[in-house]
C-alpha cells in the first residue's frame, strides 16, 4: 500500500513541485493539497492521510497552529514540517504542536522521499542544520544528572539506537525483543527524561553522552 500524503503549502510553484515529486514515486500517493491552514483543517480529517507535509509560514493561521488543531483531531497523523526557517523557536514550537519531523525546503527530492518514509515508520527525520540546533539547545540546558542516570542499561541501549535513526522494528530485531517491549521502554524513557517525543529524548541523552558512543 502506498503512503498517502496531504500537502499544506501556500506557494503554487512549491505545491506543484511537491505533487510532481510524489506522483513520480509509486510508493507514495498525494490525496490533496491545501493553500491555507483553514482549508487543511477542514479537508484533511476527511482524507485521513498517513502523512501531512505542512509549511510554517501560511496566510491566516500558521502551519504550527494548523498542526496543533489537526493533531487534536487526528492523533495518529504524522506531520513533516517543510520550511525555510531555521529559528529555534519555530523548531520547538512545531515539535510541541505535534510535528514528527522538520525539513528545510532546499532538501533534495531523494532526501524528502526518504524522510516521508521514515516519519511514516515512526522516525523523526530532520535536516542536518535543524538536528544540530536541537542538540545545541539541550547542550545549553543544565539537566539534573538523575534524569539520565535513572535509565536502565536496556533503556540506554534503545536510546543509542534511536539516536542512530533506527526504527522501532529494527531496534526490536537487533536487541532480540518484541516490538511492544520497545514501545514500553520508549514510553518509560519519555517519563524518566521528562520529554514528549523521540527527538527530545535522543537530543537530551546526546547532550550528556560522549560522541564516540554513537560512532
Amino acid at each position: 500500500m502506498p503512503i498517502t500524503i496531504s500537502i499544506v503549502e501556500d506557494n503554487p510553484g512549491t505545491r506543484q513541485t511537491l505533487v510532481d515529486l510524489l506522483t513520480g514515486d509509486t510508493g507514495l500517493r498525494c490525496l490533496g493539497t491545501y493553500p491555507t491552514a483553514e482549508a487543511a483543517i477542514l479537508g484533511i480529517p476527511s482524507q485521513v492521510p498517513d502523512v501531512a507535509l505542512v509549511d510554517i509560514n501560511l496566510p491566516g493561521k500558521s502551519g504550527i497552529e494548523c498542526v496543533t488543531i489537526l493533531k487534536r483531531q487526528m492523533p495518529k497523523l504524522r506531520v513533516l514540517m517543510l520550511t525555510t526557517y531555521e529559528e529555534s523557536d519555530q523548531i520547538f514550537s512545531s515539535l510541541r504542536a505535534g510535528a514528527s519531523g522538520y525539513l528545510l525546503k532546499d532538501t533534495s527530492p531523494a532526501e524528502l522521499i526518504q524522510a516521508i518514509e521514515q516519519v511514516h515508520a515512526g522516525g523523526a527525520p530532520m535536516s542536518m542544520q535543524i538536528a544540530r540546533k536541537v542538540v545545541d539547545h539541550f547542550h545549553h540546558i543544565q539537566q539534573p544528572a538523575s534524569d539520565v542516570e535513572t535509565l536502565t542499561k536496556r533503556e540506554k541501549e534503545i536510546l543509542v539506537l534511536l539516536a542512530k535513526g533506527y526504527y522501532y522494528k529494527e531496534i526490536a530485531d537487533q536487541l532480540g525483543i518484541t516490538l511492544n517491549t520497545v514501545r514500553t521502554h520508549v514510553h518509560t524513557i519519555y517519563e524518566k527524561l521528562h520529554v514528549q517525543s523521540r527527538t527530545e529524548a535522543t537530543a537530551k541523552y546526546l547532550s550528556r553522552t560522549q560522541p564516540e558512543q554513537f560512532g
